[in-house]
C-alpha cells in the first residue's frame, strides 16, 4: 500500500474506535491485507472487504458506512455540473429511480449538492461556509416523486412480480437510498473543508449503544429494545462468572495453617471458606415520566430478561404516585415496544397532577411497600432526580437505604447538570450511590459491576 492509503486506513480504524467499535491489531492487519488484495478500483468491493475484516456485528454497519465514505470517498472536490434548474433535475432523478440506476443516482446526488446544498457567504463558490443535505432535500423533495416513478415503472413493464404495495415499498427504498447519497456527498464536502477526523467524530451517528437515552427518538428506542435479549445473555454470562469467583470465598486461615503442618509450616495449599449460595433480591424504582421513560423502559426490560439470576425481582413505576408493575413486565415480555403504553394504561402513576414528584412517590413506596426491601435486597432507582421544585423527601430515601443491602441510583442526565434547576441529584447522592448512566454501553458496564451476586 502507498503511504496515503495507509494513512487513510489508519484514520478509518481510529475513527471507528472513537465510536466504540473494538478493533484490535489483528483486525487492522487483516484490513490492510484486504486493501492490498482488493485494490481501490472497485470501491464497493473494498467497502465490503473492510467491513468483513473490521466489524463484529451487523449493528455497527450504520457507523462504518458513513465513516468509510469519508476516508475513501467516491470523488474529491466539486462535480462542476451543478444544476440550477430544479424541475429538470427532479425529472432526471425520477428517471434514474425508475431505472434503479445507482451509479447515475450517485452522480445526481453530487449535482444536487453542488446546485442546491451550499450555504454561507458566496453560494456554491469555494468560499462557501458549508454544505447541507437537509437544504438539498428540502428543495428537491424526492419523496414526492413516488407516484411519478411508480407510474413510469408500470408503463415500461418493469413492475412484473410486484404487487402495488411491494412496488411502492421498493420505490421508497430507492428514494431513501438517494437521500443517503445526498447526505454522504454533503458530509464529504464538509469534511474536505473542516477535516475528515472532525466530521467522522461529530457528524456520524453513534452506534445504538452509545446514543443518549434522553436524546433518543422513537425509532432509536425501538431499536434499543430489540437489543435487550442479546445484551441480557451477555450480562448473564458475566454475572455467572462473578458468582463463581465470589463463591470461592475468603481464605480460612485456621484450616490453611493446620494443613501446612504436613509441609513444615509452609502453606502450600490455601483452604477457602465456601460461601453459601443465596441468590439476591432486586427491586427497581423507575421514573416513567417524560424523556426519562425510555431509559426506565429499557432498564426494566433488561432486568426482567435477567430475572433468572435473582431469587426475586420486583419492579415499581412512578410519576408522582407509585405502583408495582412486575406482573405487567412478565406478561408483556413478548411485546417490549408496548411496555410504556401498558404501564400508563394499567398502573396508577399520577394523582392530582401529571408532573413527576420524587418525594411523594418515594414516600409512598416506603409506606406501602416496606416489605419489598430487606437485608438481601439491592434497590436501583432510575430517574433524573428532577423534583419540579417539590420536597425531595430525603427521609424516605434514608429509610429505604437503612433497610436494603445496597441502594444505587442510575441517573440518565450528564453529571454536569446535576443540581441545576429543579434537580435534587446532589442531595440524593449524599444518601445513596448515584451514577451517570446516559446510554446502553454505560448501563451494561454498571449492571455488570453493581448487580449483586
Amino acid at each position: 500500500m502507498t503511504t496515503g492509503v495507509t494513512e487513510r486506513l489508519t484514520s478509518l480504524v481510529a475513527a471507528l474506535r472513537a465510536h466504540g467499535i473494538g478493533i484490535g491489531t489483528g483486525e487492522s492487519v487483516d484490513a490492510a491485507r484486504a486493501v492490498e488484495a482488493l485494490g481501490l478500483a472497485d470501491r464497493e468491493l473494498l467497502r465490503e472487504g473492510l467491513a468483513a475484516t473490521l466489524l463484529h456485528t451487523a449493528g455497527q454497519r450504520h457507523v462504518f458506512d458513513p465513516v468509510f465514505d469519508l476516508y475513501f470517498p467516491r470523488g474529491v472536490g466539486g462535480t462542476g455540473a451543478g444544476s440550477a434548474d430544479r424541475e429538470e433535475l427532479r425529472d432526471r432523478i425520477a428517471a434514474a429511480l425508475a431505472d434503479d440506476d445507482r451509479g447515475l443516482l450517485a452522480r445526481l446526488a453530487g449535482e444536487a449538492v453542488e446546485g442546491f446544498g451550499s450555504y454561507g457567504s458566496s453560494g456554491s463558490s469555494p468560499g462557501s461556509d458549508g454544505w447541507s443535505a437537509h437544504q438539498v432535500l428540502d428543495r428537491l423533495r424526492p419523496q414526492t416523486l413516488l407516484a411519478r416513478v411508480r407510474d413510469d415503472v408500470r408503463s415500461r413493464g418493469g413492475a412484473a412480480g410486484f404487487t402495488d404495495r411491494l412496488l411502492e415499498d421498493e420505490i421508497r427504498r430507492r428514494i431513501e437510498d438517494f437521500r443517503r447519497m445526498v447526505a454522504t456527498e454533503a458530509r464529504r464536502r464538509v469534511a474536505e473543508r473542516r477535516g475528515r477526523d472532525e466530521i467522522a467524530r461529530r457528524a456520524v451517528a453513534p452506534t445504538p449503544d452509545r446514543v443518549d437515552f434522553l436524546l433518543a427518538g422513537r425509532a432509536q428506542l425501538a431499536e434499543l429494545r430489540r437489543t435487550v435479549r442479546p445484551l441480557a445473555r451477555k450480562l448473564a454470562t458475566r454475572l455467572a462468572a462473578r458468582r463463581r469467583r465470589a463463591s470461592r470465598g475468603t481464605i480460612d486461615l485456621r484450616r490453611t495453617l493446620r494443613g501446612s503442618l504436613s509441609t513444615g509450616g509452609v502453606p502450600m495449599k490455601l483452604v477457602l471458606r465456601r460461601r453459601r449460595p443465596a441468590r439476591p433480591e432486586l427491586v427497581l424504582l423507575c421514573d416513567v415520566s417524560g424523556s426519562v421513560a425510555g431509559f426506565s423502559d429499557f432498564t426494566m426490560l433488561l432486568v426482567q430478561a435477567l430475572h433468572d439470576e435473582f431469587s426475586k425481582v420486583r419492579v415499581f413505576a412512578f410519576v408522582n404516585r407509585i405502583d408495582e408493575v412486575t406482573g405487567l413486565l412478565v406478561r408483556g415480555a413478548a411485546d417490549p415496544e408496548g411496555l410504556g403504553a401498558r404501564i400508563g394504561a394499567e398502573a396508577r402513576l399520577t394523582g392530582w397532577h401529571d408532573s413527576s414528584d420524587y418525594g411523594v412517590a418515594l414516600g409512598e413506596f416506603a409506606q406501602r411497600y416496606d416489605d419489598a426491601v430487606g437485608p438481601r435486597t439491592t434497590v436501583f432507582v432510575l430517574g433524573d432526580a428532577r423534583t419540579n421544585m417539590s420536597d425531595p423527601n430525603l427521609a424516605a430515601v434514608r429509610h429505604i437505604a437503612g433497610r436494603a443491602r445496597r441502594v444505587y441510583w442510575l441517573n440518565p442526565e450528564q453529571r454536569s447538570r446535576w443540581g441545576t434547576g429543579d434537580s435534587a441529584a446532589p442531595a440524593y447522592a449524599e444518601l445513596v450511590e448515584m451514577y451517570e448512566c446516559r446510554n446502553v454501553h454505560r448501563l451494561g458496564a454498571l449492571v455488570t459491576r453493581l448487580l449483586p451476586v
